[in-house]
């Protein structure tokens, strides 16, 4: 009796390879899916930010009647670049001024903030004194304190050693530490290997020379990072000199600009022109620590 032709069967060993492909084709599909939502969502956050910095720019070329113009001209036409040099020559806006000042103050600031830092950091991890974790966790701790809490007597202090109306009191406290860049300096300095230490010991090196020659170099992202961070907050400081300054001729740029923006609300064109003058120096500093800066980031969470 003759069977009919039957299909023949793929070879069992075939059915999970092609159950595997399937399940390796799915899960790229979805992968894809969400880099593309992921990669969406950053384009719009970034697109988000980086308008009110575009609105600026094109404000800083355009004259006061343009830029409160509706529809929008999102294109300067034409564009005046002769507000910039308005700006850094308007009657009674003493701009290269205001410009030193904030120099001053952030490089002042900054390096106090990483020389303490670092020294305190070290002192953390590399030496051995009583009551060093007590001491370590009630600087940490200082962090859940709000600003405004010591704000007031650190206020109170300066003014009773008549410290108020100059930069002093700016400055000061950033040759005392911060408490978060203590806690980055201490992680990265525990990581670094003993041995380096026991080294420099047997080549006759003290505490001071160990820190300098040796472990401080090691720790160059970080102290990038510090000195970034601090720079960048510095340069944008408000509070602190509106609170502490009283002459003038001692305000930064952030304040000279607010100082602007109250005497001549009207002229939006070069103020604008000023703001983009100021944030010229944040981009630079960026443009060139962009690889340590980045460089420390990955390390400090690897250090986490």
């Amino acid at each position: 009796m003759d069977q009919a032709a039957q299909p023949i069967a793929p070879p069992r060993a075939a059915q999970p390879i092609a159950a595997v492909s399937a399940a390796r084709a799915r899960r790229s599909r979805r992968r894809l899916i969400k880099n593309i939502v992921a990669h969406t969502v950053l384009i719009a956050f970034s697109i988000a930010f980086m308008v009110p910095f575009y609105w600026m720019i094109v404000s800083s070329l355009k004259t006061n009647q343009q830029i409160f113009t509706i529809p929008i001209q999102w294109l300067p036409d034409p564009p005046r670049w002769e507000n910039y040099s308005d700006a850094l020559t308007y009657p009674n806006f003493p701009f290269l001024r205001f410009l030193g000042n904030s120099v001053f103050y952030s490089i002042s600031v900054t390096i106090g903030t990483v020389i303490s830092c670092a020294a305190v950091g070290y002192g953390f991890a590399r030496l051995r004194f009583p009551f060093r974790d007590a001491l370590f966790y009630i600087t940490v701790a200082t962090l859940m304190i709000p600003f405004i809490v010591t704000f007031i007597p650190t206020y109170i202090l300066f003014k009773n050693f008549g410290l108020i109306g100059n930069y002093t009191p700016l400055i000061l406290p950033a040759f005392l530490g911060n408490a978060f860049f203590i806690f980055m300096m201490r992680q990265f300095f525990l990581g670094l290997p003993n041995e380096l230490a026991d080294a420099a010991r047997v080549d006759g090196a003290g505490h001071f020379r160990t820190f300098w020659q040796v472990m401080l170099p090691l720790v160059k992202p970080a102290l990038m990072v510090v000195a970034v961070f601090t720079f960048l907050g510095t340069w944008n400081d408000f509070l602190g000199p509106l609170i502490y300054l009283s002459d003038n001729t001692l305000y930064p740029l952030s304040l000279g600009l607010y100082a602007f923006r109250a005497q001549r609300t009207t002229e939006w064109a070069l103020m604008m022109a000023a703001s983009t003058i100021t944030t010229l120096p944040l981009i630079v500093v960026f443009f060139f620590t962009q690889r340590y800066f980045l460089e420390g980031i990955k390390l400090t969470g690897l250090k986490g």
